[in-house]
């Protein structure tokens, strides 16, 4: 296997999908799996993801920020896994917060302009949700084109 490369194929598949699931460690131990929609940012090889301020991932996550994310083709030809430690910001509070303004960069990144700016701010706030940011430190996968990698992200 080979030491990833942050511009390794298998990365394409945060590059170009938009679903994963996000593990997160409960109290006992045990992963705890959430199918997730997200964003990635390729600079800062950081993982986006909106999630609501009541949930047991977010509450996970306070507790233990170490985080891993699997996606894959919908063949299921090529997966990465994805580790690091999660950091959240604040709940959103204000519909004009810095924190809404990152959900709204997430929800472009993911499905693009919404219908009513407006409305979604205001949903941001009533529904209490955050950012998660997971900032790629190491990552495994496999695909059948791409091969094998596993270890620490090198730059």
């Amino acid at each position: 296997m080979s030491q990833p490369s942050a511009t390794s194929p298998l990365f394409d598949l945060l590059r170009e999908h938009r679903t994963g699931a996000l593990v997160t460690l409960k109290k006992d131990g045990r992963p705890q799996l959430s199918n997730v929609s997200f964003a990635y940012d390729e600079p800062s090889r950081t993982i986006r993801i909106s999630v609501t301020d009541d949930r047991a991932k977010t509450r996970n996550l306070r507790r233990d920020p170490r985080a891993s994310f699997y996606v894959t083709t919908p063949d299921m030809g090529a997966y990465l896994v994805a580790e690091g430690e999660a950091e959240l910001t604040p709940a959103a509070a204000d519909p004009h917060d810095a924190t809404v303004e990152e959900l709204i960069e997430v929800y472009r990144a993911v499905a693009g302009e919404h219908p009513d700016w407006d409305e979604y701010r205001a949903a941001m706030v009533a529904d209490r949700r955050l950012v998660v940011r997971l900032r790629v430190d190491r990552a495994y996968g496999w695909g059948r084109t791409q091969g094998a990698t596993s270890g620490a992200v090198e730059d």
